[in-house]
């Protein structure tokens, strides 16, 4: 038997169509977020418009789904563990190149320059994901590709961010190896390096890893704050002079921040 045409365009609508106690639900976890940590029903029902009625049954729900407890001492609500399990499943699950490739195409269109991704391994960065200039003449690098920590613009971002002990541990166990006349193979300056790299939020490699390789880099962060990667524009350095590099740290330092975003930062 062939379908009735007249029941097509109602499922479709029916399959569009928003669950009002599904939203009502969401608009009290979101209350969470930007409320205080503890909230009452009655506030609850103001900051949603929800009757308080409604707010109840909804704050039960979620109590017995662990998403939502209540303290037994105030009587008010906070999120529950379920809440946090959650979040975690999709911080865990977040793919860092994927989250970043939009980003760093958006720096090689604006600068016509390569573009980085890297994380730390020991003393060394990994290159995770890379964006290649467009131009005849630009850098080498590869994604997979390991080199010193010390000696590179992502690198020295990524050490600038760790804890003074762990460093100290680093520098005392590794040789500073110098690759060219710019490199910084003195712990102590390269520890007053990192110092500038904090306070300004970037770092530069002035052809301290290859002659003729210049970058700027500024450091990703993951929801907590904590830096987990680094981001760099490179280029020869005949191109990549004192103006035009003045010009890419701000982009550099704000698709940093973007991609910090995506991650969960606040």
């Amino acid at each position: 038997m062939p379908h009735s045409p007249a029941r097509c365009p109602t499922i479709s609508v029916q399959k569009h169509r928003a669950i009002q106690s599904v939203e009502r639900a969401l608009d009290i976890l979101e209350a969470f977020e930007r409320g205080p940590a503890e909230i009452g029903v009655s506030e609850l029902g103001r900051e949603t418009g929800l009757h308080k009625s409604t707010v109840f049954g909804l704050l039960n729900t979620l109590c017995r789904r662990g998403y939502v407890e209540k303290n037994p001492e105030s009587g008010k609500y906070r999120l529950g563990l379920r809440a946090f399990q959650i979040g975690s499943v999709v911080l865990n699950r977040m793919d860092l190149p994927a989250l970043a490739a939009p980003i760093l195409q958006e720096l090689v269109d604006k600068h016509q320059e390569t573009v980085h991704l890297v994380v730390r391994d020991g003393f060394n960065v990994v290159y995770i994901a890379k964006r290649e200039s467009p131009r005849s003449v630009r850098i080498v690098s590869q994604v997979g590709r390991r080199l010193p920590c010390y000696c590179t613009g992502v690198g020295k971002v990524l050490l600038a961010h760790m804890p003074e002990e762990e460093l100290q541990a680093l520098l005392s166990a590794n040789e500073l190896k110098r690759f060219t006349r710019n490199t910084i193979v003195e712990p102590q300056a390269l520890k007053a390096e990192l110092r500038v790299i904090r306070e300004r939020g970037y770092a530069l490699d002035n052809e301290e890893i290859e002659e003729g390789l210049k970058c700027v880099a500024a450091p990703v962060r993951n929801h907590t704050g904590k830096v987990v990667a680094a981001m760099s524009v490179a280029g020869p350095a005949s191109r990549m002079t004192s103006g035009r590099i003045a010009e890419i740290i701000d982009s550099v330092k704000s698709a940093a921040l973007e991609l910090s975003r995506r991650l969960g930062l606040v």
